[in-house]
């Protein structure tokens, strides 16, 4: 399955963020696609199992095409939410779960099916037998085409991956967060052909001013000169430099935002550059 470079994450859109109206929503999506970006990222849980409903319902307006778009949702996060009876956070991984929740999602999205499935966050009690039944069932009727689990280390996809081929592992990364580049994570999706997908991709650099972002932002202040770019887009160019493959997904509602992100997917960032701004978050020279 093809992604676009960017994608849309749609956390904020509703309830849990800007609550936006069916109309806004259908605007939000015809621009996203207008900019190239035509993946939109779910989760069951966004807006207290509320956001996919409401976009599936502003996209039957849409006029939009389902061919011509991406569909991302993730389950297996059981919330404590109104709409559901649970008594405290955890997590599901049943087949009859996995396979219920999926199309619950269907349901919601006005869909047949997603292109991406991805359970949420590893459980210590998921049974990766049972959880791969539940997807090549869900394969088979063509409710999911790809699957791929979200925020899982090395063992845990190597745990999920011996029963059921995994195509994506969304994880947080950014420049004030790349742990996965030492720790093996990403190692592991590469030597595996796993896609890496990242939320919070811009990190902590415009929500924090310590002494971290402080020494980034002088770098990018720097950056932003020479390659006549924005932060924004220069913090995207640094993840997209990794040779993974990296695809980072965006919660902005901002039109503006959103059309530098698309942007930059063609900034190129030199390699000297690049280990600027990584030296700029960590605070040393690199080993």
């Amino acid at each position: 399955m093809i992604y676009s470079k960017i994608i849309a994450g749609t956390m904020t859109w509703g309830s849990w963020g800007k609550q936006l109206s069916k109309n806004t929503m259908v605007e939000l999506m015809h621009h996203c696609i207008e900019q190239g970006i035509t993946t939109f990222d779910h989760a069951d849980i966004y807006g207290g199992y509320t956001t996919e409903a409401e976009f599936g319902e502003a996209f039957k307006h849409s006029g939009i095409e389902r061919e011509n778009i991406q569909l991302i949702t993730k389950c297996g996060i059981q919330y404590l939410s109104d709409n559901r009876k649970n008594t405290v956070k955890h997590y599901d991984y049943s087949k009859e779960y996995i396979i219920w929740s999926v199309e619950s999602s269907l349901q919601h999205l006005k869909t047949d099916y997603v292109d991406l499935l991805l359970l949420h966050r590893p459980s210590p009690l998921m049974n990766p037998e049972e959880i791969a039944e539940a997807i090549s069932i869900l394969k088979s009727t063509g409710k999911i085409r790809d699957f791929g689990v979200s925020n899982f280390t090395s063992s845990q996809m190597e745990l999920i991956a011996k029963h059921q081929k995994i195509d994506v592992n969304q994880i947080q990364f950014s420049l004030t967060n790349h742990q996965a580049m030492h720790d093996g994570t990403l190692d592991s999706m590469m030597i595996n052909d796993i896609k890496p997908m990242a939320w919070s991709p811009l990190g902590s650099v415009f929500k924090a001013e310590s002494e971290q972002e402080q020494r980034i932002h002088k770098e990018l202040d720097r950056l932003s000169e020479k390659y006549k770019a924005t932060k924004d887009q220069l913090l995207l160019a640094w993840i997209l430099r990794h040779p993974s493959g990296i695809i980072p997904v965006i919660g902005t509602t901002n039109k503006e935002r959103i059309i530098n992100a698309e942007k930059a997917a063609d900034l190129h960032l030199e390699l000297e550059d690049w280990f600027k701004l990584l030296v700029a978050s960590q605070g040393h020279k690199v080993p």
